[in-house]
This record gives C-alpha cells, structure tokens and sequence, in this order.
C-alpha cells in the first residue's frame, strides 16, 4: 500500500491518520498524530481458527513506552514490564468499544495493539489509540463491518471542552469519554462532579455529533486504501439440534429460569445441559430422542451450551417484555433487599459491609502517611496517588474451585470504576493530609459488584472517620431490546448482565452523578433509552442512599484509634535541609527517639504521623525548635554530646548544639569537666550569646542551685587555666 493519510482539526488541534508507511505485516496499521502525541495502531488476524471455545477471542493491548515522555522506568530493570493500571483501563476502553460490532460467532484471533510512541504532555493518548484502533480495522481486510470513533469532553463554566489536556482535565466538572459509530453510541466512560442527568445527556448528545465527523474521516481513509474485506468463518451451533433441543427442553429450561436463587438455578440449569449431552451415551434407536443422538455425534459438544442459553435468553427476555416481570420475580424498577454494616472489622481503620440480593461486599479502609502513596510511573502529569481503591474477585464468590491469582484486567477496571466515583467526594490533602487505600473484596457476586463496591466503600470511608463531603450509592441498569419495545431495568443481577443488551452503571451523590460507565452488547442505543436509564438510576440511588445514611450518616468526628495521628506544620523552604540533616541524620535521630513517621515535602509541608497521639507531639517540638531562630536568654534541656578541656557540647535538639564553658558550668571553680558532667547527661542550659559566626554560647547562671553558680572570674581567665603551658606548672 502506498501512504495515504487524512487529516481534520479537532478540539483546536490536527488529528491525522496515515497509513502505508509502517508495519507491513500487520493486516491493518494506522500512525495517529494529534499535537505531538503519536501512536502506532495495529490490527491482525490469525489464519487458523480456535477450536472447542465459545467465545470471540479478540485481545486489545494498549503500551506506553515511557520514552514517548522522555522518561526512563523507575523499576530495577529500567524497561517496562507488567502495563500500568492507566494502560489496561485504556485496552479495556478501546475493547468495549469496538467489540459488540463484531459478530460473536468469529473464532479467529483478532489483536489490536496501540503504542504510544510520542508523548507531548498535553494530550492523552487513549482517544487517539482508539481511534486509531477502529482506523486499523477499517483499513485491513479483517471483517469488522462499521467505524467506530470516539472523543472525551470535559466542561467548564458551562461549556464543553473537546479532548481537554491534562490541564484542563485538571480543572473540569467532567471527564466523559464516548465511543459511537454513525447511528449509535456504544460506549461511555465518565467522572464527574455531581453533574446532573440532563448535563450529561446534553454532553453524550454533543459528543455524538463530533464522532459523526471523525466517522467520514475513518471512511475517507477506508475509501483510499481500497483493500477488501476477507470473510471469516462463522461458528453456529447445528439449526437441526437447536430445533430438536427446544423440542423437549425448553419448558425444562423455562422451570429453571424460575428457581430465584442463584447458584440452585444454575445447577439445575447444569443438570439439564448434562442431560441432553449423556442422550448420545446411550442406544435411543426409536426413541424419541434417536435425532438428539445422532446430532451430538456430529456436532461440537458446546453447541448444547450455545443453544441452552440462545433459549434461556429468549424467555427472559420475552417474559420482560411482555409481561414487565424478571426471572427473579421483580418489576422492572425493583430493587433487591439491602442490608449495610459498619464497623465490621475490629481492628481495621474502616469498614463497611453492602449486601444487596446476593451480591456482597465487604470494603476496609487504611490510612497511611503521605510516604504510603503510590508512585505513579506512566506518561501523564500525575506522579502520585494519595487515594486508591483496589478490587479483589476470589472465585468463592461465584462458587467456584479455582487457584487465586493477582487481580486481572476487570479487577483493575471495577476497582478504578469505583474510585472514580467516589474521588470528588475525597477530602484535599491540605484538609485530610492521610494516603487512604480502600480494598473491596468481593465475597459473593450476582450482579454489579462494582456498584456494591462504591456503596461499601462510601460506608467505610465514613466507619474511619474520613471527611468525605456527601455518601456516594451506585446501581447496575440494564436493558432488554426486541420487536420494535424495550425494557430497561434496575439492579440487574448477573443473568440479566450476560443474557441482556446493556450494562450501564452509575454512580453518584444526591446531587449529581459522580461515575458513569456503560457497555452494551447490541449495535448502539438511543439517546431516548439513556434518558430512561438515567433517570431510573437516579430514582434507586435516592433509595439507597436513604438505606445507607440510616447505617451512618455522616463520617464520624474521630478518626480510629488504631490509625496514625498526622500533625502538619509549615516551614521555611530553607530550614528543610537542617531538620533533614547530613545524609538524614537529624531526621532519623528524631524518629528514633520519638517514635514518630515524619515526611518532608519540597514546599516546607512536614508530616508527623503516630498512632500515640504523644510521640508526635514530641517530634513536632522537636522540629519546631529546629527552625526556631535562637534568641539570647532561651533555656533548653540540652544533652552532653561531646566533652573538651574547655567544656561540654551541649545538644539543644538535633542537629543543632552550643558551647558550655567550663566556667559557666558551675558556681565553683572545676578543675576538668568530667568532675561535673557526663557524656549523655540532661541539664537545663540557656543561650548567653550568638557569635559573629553563628555559633551558640551557652550558661547556666540562674539555672542552678543557690550552692552552684558561675565563677568570679573571667572567661578569658579561665581559658588560660587550660593552656597547656598553665598546665604543665
């Protein structure tokens, strides 16, 4: 292919695409520019097909090269290694977005890989990576049958702002990215500041308009590569078996699809799959079941799968259709029953328990120092993170026996999804100075554990004393499409996530909606249906917010007695380096003796933690004396560091230390210092006067006792007293 390229202003910057010039071998490879941040997408497809699965095995990878920033890894090994949490969510993002066009019956590996290889700092590169994945596919002869295209928004008094910056995200009420083709939206990512419902509509429908115009950008590059499509093989289960299946197990099926609890549901489901898979088993010459038979001899034995649940999803979703009742037996806006707890765990900082139906979650909360805070090691601006929200699936949680492992791509997605939904409502470090590390474990799952983990999480958050402006509830929505009606409903537990269209959750306070996220399984859905959702959504958060204030209502006043006491004070910028010390040693000799954790930002901020509310309040003396100019007439409890012939060395605290004369150290005249003090004894001294150099002139006239006091005579008297010729008469 010879290069070709197309290119269109966007957001006030040049978005282009170009093709033919890299990665040959790839069946579709697209260079995507926007400002100086590039990325190199690429599409391609395996020639055999996968035998024995059920599934569409397409894998997105989205890399950051930190060299892209001009930044080397801070790992050991100084290269990247295992993707960072931001490079997953953006693989998921692009995943989400162009998977539903593509037919589930494919069984060929399709990879999409985006690599940023330039970085300007300014523009994120997840929008361009998932264009410039769609741009791929359409240029390859992969058979991906539509472009899809996307853009983020943020806002700002009032107004939207195409593809903000790092910036400006820095400074907008919302951060929504949506991904749609022409006619359809198929996917939305959002954080937002309490926006309303109507804003956020407003923001989809707005956003829709400008893909419309990167869509006739992606069909113009089509349109000059000119390659086409190939076809690839479609798995179907046998039309055959599915007739004869529905023959005799349908009604069975139907039976199942009543049974309310989740796990004996699914077991009864089982026993009839293994039913139908042990007919070919036996001799059925002249039964009734002699085609079932001879079809299971010929076909896959995952088309009994396939086709049981083809059957189930058309009976759950005709009964919600025609009749507005769901397989648990709900209505369309019926929430399960919920029970909230605090306080759950002892020794915790936090906790908080969120059982809704069966789905629970339990969320614990600790509160570390600003050292505890995650390094952040990726291209944008950010460089900590002093709120994390980690999710954890063990397999009990779904009645399952398999190994645990570390968290996978959607572990990663659920646990940002709920973080992002409770960030606006997490306290400034200056009003809250704690890292806060929020764990949702997941210990029983039937839908949306996600949402139970954003309600689970606001409780804790609360349970530890954490200033969280308002609580934060979440709820599922999910959606049900056929013959010219839909229904959509609230709280959808996990069969009416994998057999329905839509799963839209959103999260947020009374006020506004904090967290947005839909994926969908269908070729896009109407601004009208959004509509419904999100109002539906709204009318179940009120109701679970009234469940959770009546469990806490509000953070409590006193954070646990098990966490840190963090004491903040401000410095001059130019004492740091006297509380840190030579190689640290006056920051460590005061954490050593106190007990304290201290931290010291660049600003001057010192952060003193201790659990013992008493170690801190002696390391903030400590400190506080340290960048303490020293007056004449101040009285310290000094420490005999150092013994000389003319006196002692006293530390006033660390790092700091003054000469006691000999002849201030005692009413009476002392022939050697050691007849008086030691090395590590306590007194009380005071500053008699700052030399010319700085340096600090210790007394102690008027500390002692009527029977002590300095002597009559002169210093410089007593200085020659010590001279070595005095002393060798």
């Amino acid at each position: 292919m010879e290069k070709i390229s197309v290119q269109k202003e966007i957001g006030g910057r040049l978005l282009s695409l170009e093709a033919g010039e890299l990665a040959f071998q790839a069946n579709g490879a697209v260079l995507v520019r926007y400002g100086d941040t590039v990325i190199l997408a690429t599409a391609t497809v395996s020639e055999k097909t996968r035998d024995g699965i059920d599934f569409f095995p397409l894998m997105v990878d989205f890399e950051e090269k930190l060299y892209a920033g001009g930044k080397i890894p801070g790992s050991f090994f100084r290269r990247e290694g295992r993707p960072p949490e931001k490079s997953i969510l953006t693989s998921r993002l692009i995943d989400r977005s162009i998977r539903p066009l593509f037919p589930y019956c494919y069984r060929n590996d399709i990879n999409i890989v985006a690599t940023v290889f330039s970085s300007d700092g300014e523009n994120d590169a997840d929008i361009p990576g998932l264009i410039g994945a769609s741009a791929a596919l359409m240029i390859s002869d992969i058979p991906f049958p539509e472009p899809v295209a996307a853009v983020k928004l943020g806002r700002k008094d009032g107004q939207f702002i195409i593809n903000p910056t790092y910036q400006q995200l820095q400074e907008s009420e919302m951060n929504l990215v949506v991904a749609a083709t022409k006619d359809n939206i198929m996917m939305v990512e959002a954080g937002a500041q309490e926006v309303n419902e109507d804003v956020m509509l407003e923001a989809l429908n707005y956003a829709h308009q400008i893909i419309k115009e990167l869509i006739v950008m992606l069909e113009e590059l089509q349109q000059k590569a000119g390659i086409p499509k190939k076809k690839l093989p479609e798995f179907y289960p046998n039309p055959e078996l599915d007739t004869e299946i529905r023959k005799f197990f349908t009604e069975k099926i139907r039976t199942c699809l009543q049974i309310k609890d989740k796990s004996l549901r699914e077991e009864t489901l089982l026993k009839v799959q293994e039913e139908i898979a042990s007919i070919s088993k036996n001799d059925q010459s002249g039964s009734e079941y002699e085609a079932i038979a001879k079809l299971l001899a010929e076909n896959p034995a995952n088309d009994v799968y396939t086709i049981i649940d083809k059957i189930s999803k058309e009976i759950m979703r005709k009964t919600v259709l025609d009749e507005g009742i769901r397989i648990d037996g709900r209505n369309l806006k019926q929430i399960r029953p919920i029970s909230c707890q605090v306080s759950f765990l002892p020794r915790t900082h936090g906790s908080g328990l969120f059982t809704r139906g069966e789905t629970q979650v339990l969320t614990a909360v600790t509160l570390g120092t600003i050292s505890d805070r995650q390094i952040l090691d990726t291209l944008g601006i950010d460089e900590f993170k002093t709120y994390m929200h980690h999710y954890n699936f063990p397999p009990y949680s779904v009645g399952e026996a398999k190994p645990l492992r570390g968290p996978g791509r959607r572990e990663v997605g659920h646990g940002a999804l709920a973080e992002k939904a409770l960030v606006p409502m997490i306290p400034t470090e200056e009003e809250f100075p704690y890292t806060i590390r929020l764990v949702s474990e997941v210990l029983s799952s039937n839908g949306s554990t996600s949402m139970a983990s954003t309600c689970a999480s606001s409780l804790a958050l609360m349970d530890a004393g954490v200033p969280i402006k308002k609580a934060v509830a979440g709820i599922a929505m999910g959606l049900i499409t056929g013959n010219d009606k839909y229904a959509v409903l609230t709280d959808i537990q996990g069969m009416e996530d994998a057999l329905g269209d839509m799963d839209f959750k959103v999260a947020g306070t009374r006020d506004g909606i904090t967290a947005l996220q839909m994926d969908i399984k269908v070729k896009g859905i109407s601004l009208e249906i959004m509509r419904n959702a999100l109002a539906q959504a709204k009318e179940a958060r009120m109701q679970l917010l009234d469940i959770m204030t009546a469990a806490i209502p509000a953070p409590r006043k006193e954070i646990s007695q098990y966490a840190p006491s963090i004491i903040t004070i401000k410095v001059p910028v130019e004492k740091i380096r006297e509380i840190i010390g030579t190689g640290g040693k006056v920051i460590q000799k005061i954490i050593a003796d106190t007990g304290a954790d201290i931290d010291v930002e660049d600003d001057g901020r010192v952060f003193i933690a201790a659990v013992d509310r008493k170690a801190g309040e002696a390391a903030r003396k400590i400190i506080e004396d340290i960048i303490r100019e020293i007056q004449p007439g101040e009285v310290y409890m000094g420490r005999v560091v150092r013994i000389v012939d003319f006196g002692a060395f006293i530390e006033l605290y660390p790092g700091k230390e003054g000469l006691l004369h000999i002849s201030q150290i005692a009413k009476r005249r002392i022939a050697k210092v050691e007849d008086v003090l030691h090395l590590g004894d306590e007194l009380l001294v005071k500053v008699r006067e700052l030399d010319p150099q700085g340096k600090v002139n210790l007394t102690r006239s008027g500390l002692m006792d009527d029977d002590e006091g300095p002597v009559e005579e002169s210093v410089e008297e007593n200085k020659r007293r010590f001279r070595p010729s005095a002393r060798r008469h």
